[in-house]
């Protein structure tokens, strides 16, 4: 199993970046997040989104700037970001897990990328 993510990059706030993560050895029963992890603190989650593709869920630092959404024939998910705050600066993980509940939560997600670095610059 691996899940590539790419995309990062250093961005002026108020600018937008577009995360990929590009995912083999999973089938499309999976459950995808985004997670972030600044320096000094923990992971948290970022944003969701259900293999039915309908439901999707956000943290609310995030919700109105950033949208996840996924193509199952490419088998990638992504992370577009807009309005970009110096305070998402961290570094961005996608994950897939298998569990239906509690999709927010890092401990139920089991298999995770190398991640991506994201700079926003004020």
């Amino acid at each position: 199993v691996q899940l590539q993510a790419s995309g990062g990059g250093l961005v002026q706030a108020g600018g937008s970046l577009r995360l990929s993560c590009a995912v083999s050895g999973l089938n499309v029963n999976y459950n995808m997040g985004w997670f972030r992890q600044a320096p000094g603190k923990e992971r948290e989650f970022v944003a969701a989104i259900r293999r039915s593709n309908i439901n999707t869920y956000y943290a609310d630092s995030v919700k109105g700037r950033f949208t996840i959404s996924r193509d199952h024939a490419k088998n990638t998910v992504f992370l577009q970001m807009n309005s970009l705050k110096p305070e998402d600066t961290a570094i961005y993980y996608c994950s897939g897990t298998r569990s239906v509940t509690q999709l927010t939560n890092a401990k139920n997600y089991d298999y995770w990328g190398q991640g991506t670095q994201v700079t926003v610059s004020s």
